[in-house]
């Protein structure tokens, strides 16, 4: 059984404990989450779309927050003695899938 969900504007094929990255989550270690925009949930080669999955749910638990590898922004211009460093982290929340349920 496998559900494809909707976290932080992405969309993510999710099992069953299945561990997964997502965009940052204001909760703590240990809190459960329920994503109720699910997009499509198989169940035994049954596949359900639209309306029939508005109930669905995914719960998952959240493992740690942390952030991501750093990535130098380096913005220049050329003849002009101009530059300019940056470097960002992007945070994320790290979740494991307990149950998805109907």
């Amino acid at each position: 059984m496998y559900a494809i969900i909707e976290a932080g504007g992405k969309q993510f094929k999710v099992e069953e404990n299945s561990v997964l990255k997502v965009e940052f989550m204001n909760k703590a270690e240990n809190e459960t989450v329920r994503f109720d925009k699910v997009i499509l949930v198989c169940e035994d080669g049954k596949i359900s779309v639209g309306k029939a999955v508005e109930n669905a749910v995914v719960e998952a638990v959240v493992l740690k927050n942390g952030k991501g590898p750093k990535i130098n922004i380096f913005k220049y211009k050329a003849k002009k003695n101009e530059r300019k460093r940056q470097g960002h982290r992007q945070p994320y929340t790290e979740i494991k899938i307990t149950k998805i349920a109907l």
